[in-house]
């Protein structure tokens, strides 16, 4: 792909400015729904809150996807896939961290990402009631258009580490007690969770990122983020991310150190 000059965010201008789009429209949707009193919210089979706001940008989203090119694949959280083996694809999350939403707490943002040939090589998480809206390609990364960059640490016991959910997921999924050893150990111990945790990551405010489980929708936009911040990201036992149900995100110092330490090593 280098040779055609689609490794780096400038070469995907056709596709960043339209990822910019999707977000400042949905964003704008969105946002008039957060911190209402009144806002609705149903349960879903699997037992995760849904409202107006996460069914309603994912359908502006898709229509906007629709029109600008027809022949795209589109996966979405809320309405599942299409064209889903298209040799471009966007992966939709409407609103990530919609707990955290639900609660007035503004923790949660959209995740959107691009896929070439089954590969995740442009991301965003926008957050748009604090106006931050960060692009990665796994070259470079960008919080409001200035450079990112995960921060040096190599020692959990200096490092700020950040999860969804400390308690459950862990347990449920992963080997709880290293995580909880591991939590013990930090720092910083922190739920500030969800795509707005691997911003904080990718931005030099935090140093780990985990979570036990996730969806592709989850995951995608968080690869060119996270690698274009100079950070490594992974699943809970450092393999590939793409097609995983599960995430370890940190600086290339401290990542190795994690995914041992939550693997008994």
């Amino acid at each position: 792909m280098a040779g055609n000059n689609m490794n780096t965010v400038s070469g995907f201008s056709v596709y960043r400015d339209f990822m910019v789009e999707l977000a400042r429209r949905s964003g704008e949707f969105i946002r008039p729904f957060f911190g209402s009193a009144d806002l609705a919210v149903e349960m879903k089979g699997d037992a995760s809150p849904v409202t107006a706001a996460d069914r309603g940008a994912e359908e502006l989203m898709r229509g906007l996807i629709a029109k600008k090119f027809p022949g795209h694949g589109i996966v979405g959280e809320e309405f599942g896939s299409e064209r889903e083996g298209a040799e471009w694809v966007w992966v939709l999350d409407p609103i990530d961290g919609t707990k955290a939403f639900i609660s007035g707490v503004p923790l949660w943002g959209t995740l959107i990402a691009l896929q070439f040939q089954g590969q995740p090589v442009l991301g965003a998480i926008h957050q748009p009631v604090l106006g931050q809206l960060m692009v990665g390609d796994g070259r470079e990364t960008v919080l409001n258009g200035r450079a990112a960059r995960v921060r040096e640490c190599a020692d959990i016991g200096s490092a700020t580490v950040l999860t969804s959910d400390p308690v459950a997921n862990p347990r449920a999924y992963q080997n709880g007690a290293a995580h909880d050893a591991l939590m013990t150990r930090a720092r910083i111990a922190r739920t500030w969770g969800d795509c707005y945790g691997y911003l904080l990551l990718a931005g030099g405010w935090a140093d780990v990122m985990l979570d036990p489980i996730m969806n592709p929708w989850d995951i995608q936009a968080l690869i060119p983020v996270v690698r274009g911040a100079g950070g490594v990201i992974t699943d809970w036992q450092g393999g590939d991310p793409v097609s995983a149900n599960s995430i370890i995100a940190a600086g290339p110092g401290l990542h190795g150190q994690v995914v041992g330490m939550l693997n008994g090593g």
